[in-house]
């Protein structure tokens, strides 16, 4: 009889083992159906864990965050996980329909490295999910009986349209799952406004980022345009408006001379023994990046990353002293020259570099040389898009700065010549007020510019004494460039005997 009770529960545990595979096995069916029906990918939703949480949420431009915590082995979370990619594919990533208003982030509470990080938070159960100001993040936690807390849970968003009819609520807005990239899009029609000129901040790293990367891409650096790009690593390293790009031009100019020494033949060398310049990511490697915010235009091949350039350009004239404003000029147009991917826009500018007869003495003198560039070229442009109807009907090409933004930059209309009469000392006021003072406000509100006193150490060295730290190669050409950078290679070439570079600087690799 016992045997008989034996092979009975033997055959129950059987049945039960075998009813939990199938329950399981629809479970995964049900789950890639999901995942095809809803046809999302499901990468845009930003993984963080306790090493990069803080500076991703830091430095993000997103006006709120949301960030959910999750179990990888609970069957649940991997159910919701295309509810929640659905609404993340809206806000994150390059395709963003609505980029700029929230980073969807998550962090996997399964994972032993973020245990302490999930115990901050009391996350009691998964999925939770959190909702507040990014910063609010940083550093800090959350308790349920907490009073006046910036950080919220988001109590019902179980489903994509829960979770985006929540987020609707909170922002007032009409957002739905069905919204494509740039439809239904309030594209900001008053330019002039304080927050989105220091949004560009975030557009200006963007562009100096995807620049490098076409100039990987295409093997552009060579043994003929090496000591243009130093020229221009020098002139981002002392004055980029981003200090994560300041930050990162210099460390690629301590290691330039490895990666790229005076004496290498092709760039195809550089594919089999040093293929770690391609994982050099020069404005950060952990922020968010794929969408423009005051570059972006109302389609998608207009504006972008020609914009993020040229607001680039601007903040760097504005922000150089006197004596460097003919370097700056130089090391501008050359790496315009040598390394813009159109070109057509590439010559034609440097026909106007080339058109200037005599060295720029004053830094307003550049500054406002480069202005008056950019508005022949967005002349030119105008008669092109007219003829072509090429432009951006939202963002048409329009001499700068438009009257209502700075009316007292106008002194009237030349008649005879049907041009526009200047006041260029408003000029300037505007371009210095707008390019970097309205520019880098976003850093100050936002504490992006941090405190590290080794990195503010190495900064206030480079720009106090319009000290660039590079090769003694690149050293010694700049001496020819500019009084200044002469006068510093050679104070730091009777320092160096040997081709090493200044030993704070390795303190960056660090940070």
């Amino acid at each position: 009889m016992s045997g008989m009770y034996s092979y009975l529960g033997l055959f129950l545990c059987l049945l039960s083992v075998c009813s939990a595979a199938t329950s399981f096995s629809s479970r995964r069916v049900i789950l890639r159906e999901v995942n095809d029906n809803g046809g999302d990918h499901a990468d845009y939703a930003v993984e963080l864990n306790v090493t990069n949480f803080d500076a991703v949420l830091k430095d993000t431009p997103a006006t709120y965050a949301i960030v959910e915590f999750f179990a990888h082995w609970l069957v649940i979370d991997h159910f919701y996980q295309p509810y929640y990619e659905k609404v993340a594919r809206l806000f994150n990533g390059p395709d963003a329909v609505h980029p700029g208003i929230i980073l969807m982030t998550r962090v996997d509470c399964a994972l032993k490295i973020n245990t302490k990080l999930c115990d901050k938070f009391s996350v009691g159960h998964y999925p939770m999910l959190f909702w507040g100001p990014p910063t609010k993040f940083v550093g800090g936690g959350w308790e349920p009986k907490q009073e006046k807390s910036s950080i919220r849970v988001i109590d019902d968003g179980r489903t994509a349209d829960r979770l985006l009819n929540w987020i609707n609520k909170q922002l007032g807005s009409t957002y739905g799952l069905d919204d494509q990239k740039f439809e239904n899009e309030h594209l900001p029609s008053n330019i002039s406004d304080s927050e989105q000129v220091a949004r560009a901040i975030y557009d200006v790293e963007e562009a100096t980022s995807t620049a490098f990367d076409i100039i990987l891409e295409h093997k552009m650096i060579k043994p003929g345009t090496r000591a243009s790009l130093i020229r221009f690593l020098q002139l981002l390293t002392a004055h980029h408006p981003s200090r994560r790009c300041r930050k990162g031009t210099s460390e690629l100019l301590v290691s330039f001379d490895d990666l790229y020494p005076a004496d290498f033949e092709t760039p195809n060398r550089l594919d089999d023994d040093k293929g770690s310049v391609k994982n050099i990511k020069i404005c950060g490697k952990d922020v968010p990046r794929g969408y423009w915010m005051f570059c972006r235009g109302s389609k998608n091949e207009t504006r972008g990353f020609s914009c993020g350039l040229w607001v680039l350009l601007h903040s760097l004239s504005v922000r150089i002293e006197d004596g460097e404003s003919q370097f700056t000029f130089s090391a501008t147009c050359d790496f315009v020259h040598d390394f813009f991917i159109c070109e057509e826009c590439r010559q034609h500018f440097y026909r106007m570099c080339s058109s200037v007869s005599s060295p720029f003495n004053k830094a307003r003198d550049y500054a406002l040389w480069l202005w008056s560039t950019h508005n022949k070229v967005n002349e030119r442009l105008m008669k092109e898009e007219a003829s072509l109807g090429t432009g951006d009907p939202k963002f048409p090409k329009t001499i700068w700065p438009p009257k209502q933004l700075c009316p007292s930059c106008y002194l009237g209309i030349d008649q005879k010549n049907n041009k526009i009469e200047w006041n260029q000392d408003e000029v300037f006021r505007f371009l210095t007020n707008y390019y970097r003072n309205t520019l880098t406000a976003l850093y100050k509100d936002k504490s992006i510019v941090g405190n590290d006193e080794a990195e503010v150490a190495v900064e206030d060295l480079i720009v106090a004494n319009n000290a660039i730290v590079v090769p003694l190669g690149a050293a010694l050409a700049i001496a020819f460039a500019s009084c200044a950078f002469g006068a510093l290679a050679c104070y730091w070439r009777s320092r160096q005997k040997s081709r090493k570079y200044f030993h704070r600087l390795y303190s960056l690799k660090t940070i």
